[in-house]
């Protein structure tokens, strides 16, 4: 069995998780489908349940196997996919499948998936990016300065979204989202 599929893209830093979440609790027929990766854990994340956390020579078994949907190096030497058997669990689960991924990614499932997909591009302005990224205090001078040159590049892939979401207040923000994976759902 098929059903619809979510798709949330957005910059580092934009607030797409805390958002993911948001939406998952509001709209009980979604489920987070979990990406795969080669970084490191975050402190407080879990394997199986934040990430697929692999091996870079894990990983690459994986794509010689056509185990995903989409791959891609998304950051020097980092990794991340999204594997097929994961939406097939949502789906055989009477649930729909809520991906949170990088531009690219986004794109190349909704190519895959075009006809039952909605695509959502969050945004922030790029001045908010740098200072919710800085204020993670996980990232280099070096590393922060790839993700902004990342995230300006992302916003450039807005419009072939086809939805957009404006995150400059998180209440708001997530009002919209769940108004327009509703009414996607509903039809």
């Amino acid at each position: 069995m098929q059903g619809k599929i979510i798709i949330i893209a957005a910059p580092s830093g934009a607030g797409k998780t805390t958002l993911v979440k948001r939406l998952v609790k509001a709209c009980t027929q979604l489920e987070f489908a979990i990406s795969a990766c080669t970084r490191e854990p975050r402190p407080g994340e879990e394997n199986g349940k934040d990430y697929y956390f692999y091996k870079v020579d894990e990983f690459n078994k994986l794509i010689d196997k056509g185990a995903f949907v989409e791959w891609e190096m998304v950051y020097t030497g980092k990794y991340y996919g999204t594997l097929k058997s994961e939406f097939q669990r949502i789906w055989d689960e009477g649930k729909q499948p809520l991906v949170e991924i990088d531009v690219k990614g986004a794109l190349n499932i909704k190519k895959e998936y075009q006809d039952n997909s909605l695509s959502i591009f969050i945004e922030a302005p790029l001045e908010v990016l740098q200072e919710r990224l800085k204020m993670r205090g996980t990232e280099s001078d070096e590393h922060l300065a790839e993700r902004l040159e990342k995230a300006k590049f992302e916003l450039s892939f807005a419009t072939k979204f086809d939805k957009r979401v404006v995150n400059e207040n998180i209440d708001t923000a997530t009002a919209q989202l769940v108004q327009v994976v509703e009414d996607f759902l509903g039809e």
